[in-house]
């Protein structure tokens, strides 16, 4: 994926308030119960903003959408679309998941 491409992703409409709802819930129950409950780590890597800092936003969006070989990281892209992906990155960068 170009940065391009990003920027056109990114730039679109967030999902719906029920779909953002149905988003937070995902990232605190599924997400949370391998980073943990509040996002600071368990058998994942903390995903806090402090901890996300460095890491740019192409990159997490891949992460949730393919996953990571080799460690417990499911793919997502089969259940969330590229820009349920973004909103998410956007979510965890800012912490508007509390």
């Amino acid at each position: 994926m170009t940065l391009a491409t990003m920027a056109c992703a990114a730039s679109t409409e967030p999902p719906s308030l029920d779909r953002q709802a149905e988003l937070l819930h995902l990232l605190k129950a599924d997400c949370g119960s391998c980073h943990g409950l509040t996002l600071k780590g368990g058998l994942g890597p903390a995903l806090l903003a402090q901890d996300i800092a460095q890491k740019p936003d192409e990159f997490l969006f891949m992460i949730i959408k393919e996953g990571q070989p080799g460690t417990p990281m499911p793919p997502w892209e089969r259940f969330l679309n590229d820009n349920e992906i973004h909103w998410l990155v956007h979510v965890l960068r800012n912490e508007e998941w509390k």
